[in-house]
């Protein structure tokens, strides 16, 4: 088989796998789309040094005192360790898929959300590479990042909203 013969194929066979992945990502087969259990969440999050706290101390998903990562999506797991590195602060995650937070399609249940501890890196970092939004009445002041994801002082915690799993 000629070269040019056998890069044609090489590039066809390239455009027809990315249609593929394409077309996964826009039906949620993409694998940042899926979710994954507590104990697969937690052992990412301690390996990249992240930390969270339950007032309940423990992670039933169906216990609002608890700290629960169970059903939360992989993007979302991503984006909170981007996050971590981009902004080199310690992070404490102290609300993931538990009951009792507000519902909707990108909610914390269905794993789009995390709420993290208030610091004065994080809101250095955030105050200081995101676009400010202003006070959304109802839930606090609000910064959006490039990558679409927005990050919400709610007062005692910031709720971060993970379309993507860029910062």
């Amino acid at each position: 088989m000629s070269t040019t013969r056998s890069t044609v194929h090489r590039r066809m066979l390239t455009l027809l796998l990315a249609s593929i992945a394409a077309i996964g990502t826009v039906l949620g087969f993409s694998s940042p789309a899926f979710a994954v259990g507590h104990g697969s969440a937690a052992s990412q999050l301690s390996a990249a040094g992240i930390g969270w706290v339950s007032s309940g101390n423990c992670s039933d998903r169906n216990n609002p005192t608890c700290t629960s990562f169970e059903g939360i999506r992989q993007s979302t797991i991503d984006g909170i360790i981007t996050f971590k590195r981009a902004s080199g602060c310690a992070i404490t995650i102290t609300g993931g898929t538990e009951t009792g937070h507000a519902g909707g399609t990108y909610s914390h249940w269905n794993g789009y959300k995390l709420d993290i501890a208030k610091t004065t890196c994080v809101y250095n970092y955030i105050s200081r590479a995101y676009t400010y939004l202003g006070y959304i009445s109802g839930w606090g002041y609000q910064w959006r990042a490039a990558s679409g994801n927005l990050y919400t002082d709610e007062g005692n915690h910031w709720d971060i909203l993970f379309y993507t799993c860029g910062c």
